[in-house]
């Protein structure tokens, strides 16, 4: 599918991926609502947060430039230092804009 590349083209854009977005949001509602939340699904759900996580940024720490990388070893330190999410997530953006400013 091709869009023009006119105003018309973006708006349509924007309104197919927010349809999808909330497809995809609701579908899951839809059909989390029809599934029994026992342990087993508990521990299932719990499990595949972290493993997101991970096939997120994996790949910026292999296929990242030195200051991806610098970020997430930054963000890394402070968690488990400090247990706080936004120090941690500060410390990554600064390490980077830090290294890139300076590289």
């Amino acid at each position: 599918m091709s869009l023009p590349a006119t105003l018309a083209g973006a708006v349509t854009a924007i309104l197919l991926m927010a349809l999808v977005t909330y497809l995809t949001r609701a579908g899951g509602v839809f059909v989390m609502s029809r599934v029994p939340i026992g342990p087993k699904v508990e521990r299932f759900i719990n499990a595949m947060a972290g493993s997101v996580l991970v096939a997120v940024i994996a790949p910026m720490a292999v296929q990242g430039d030195w200051g991806a990388r610098l970020a997430l070893l930054a963000t890394l330190a402070v968690m488990l230092t400090t247990q706080r999410t936004l120090a941690a997530i500060t410390a990554g953006i600064v390490a980077a804009a830090l290294w890139r400013l300076l590289a």
